[in-house]
């Protein structure tokens, strides 16, 4: 099954790439990895405010984690000249979760990116991953990820 089946089966629709929000650019390419400038959670169009362990729970997270996928999907797409299937494999994944001192559940938030690269892109998802708590991410943003791909 093509990347593509996967994404209409789990009913994704790739957004428009987004554009910078500073002085940087959305993908650089070396060779063949990718790097995916990270990301930040967005929920209808806006930045998805907020803390884990402040004013949103761990499910909650992992549903932003999964929205930043897709737009992470959206970007790779493109630095791939439009054509996903282009991707050898997801290679590491970095999340960086907004959340209090004491909240420690950043690698279940994370999952949800995680799980959904494994629904999208099968075995070629399987990827070396970091999730770090922070005190604040732009914007106010709850989580922001970025991305290494082989293509």
């Amino acid at each position: 099954m093509s990347f593509y089946q996967n994404l209409k089966t789990l009913n994704i629709e790739l957004p428009n790439v987004a554009t910078p929000a500073a002085a940087y650019v959305m993908y650089a390419q070396t060779g063949n990895t990718v790097f995916i400038s990270g990301h930040i959670a967005k929920k209808a169009g806006k930045v998805w405010v907020g803390q884990l362990g402040k004013d949103m729970q761990t499910a909650e997270g992992k549903e932003a984690a999964r929205a930043v996928a897709v737009d992470l999907i959206a970007t790779l797409q493109a630095a791939c000249g439009g054509d996903l299937n282009r991707v050898r494999r997801i290679v590491k994944v970095m999340s960086l979760v907004n959340s209090t001192p004491d909240f420690t559940e950043q690698h279940l938030v994370t999952n949800g990116a995680s799980e959904l690269f494994g629904q999208v892109f099968g075995d070629k998802g399987a990827h070396a991953r970091s999730a770090f708590g922070v005190a604040q991410i732009p914007m106010g943003a709850c989580v922001e990820i970025e991305l290494i791909a082989e293509v």
